[in-house]
């Protein structure tokens, strides 16, 4: 969670933070945010190809992006009827959410049915 608007020092802080836990090989799936086409991103991009690979969705087309999936499925019923303080409260709330929907002998299936429901379209 980050309060504010997203730009360019948070997108390559976050593609930093990744690199540190992922130390293998990336395929990067991103939509056609504005974000993602600054200067100083695909300049921090053409610099880590040799672990980041970037593929762009085809402008507008949230039936391809699995995230789509888990950002309803987190609305509607995670964060159904939520009405935080603040954005702590949210932050804290939201993690935990999706930590449940992370762990695995919980919802094994959930995260594959948004996968599988991408791969439809």
């Amino acid at each position: 969670m980050h309060a504010g608007a997203i730009k360019s020092p948070q997108v390559i802080e976050f593609l930093r933070a990744l690199h540190r836990q992922i130390r293998g090989k990336v395929l990067l799936v991103w939509d056609g945010a504005p974000i993602h086409h600054s200067c100083i991103v695909t300049d921090f991009i053409e610099e880590q190809r040799h672990w980041l690979h970037v593929e762009r969705l085809p402008a507008y087309a949230p039936e391809l992006n699995p995230v789509e999936y888990l950002w309803a499925y987190w609305k509607k019923t995670e964060l159904a009827n939520f009405c935080p303080k603040d954005i702590w409260e949210l932050s804290h709330r939201a993690c935990q959410a999706l930590k449940r929907i992370r762990r695995k002998r919980r919802r094994p299936q959930l995260i594959s049915a948004f996968i599988a429901q991408a791969e439809r379209f």
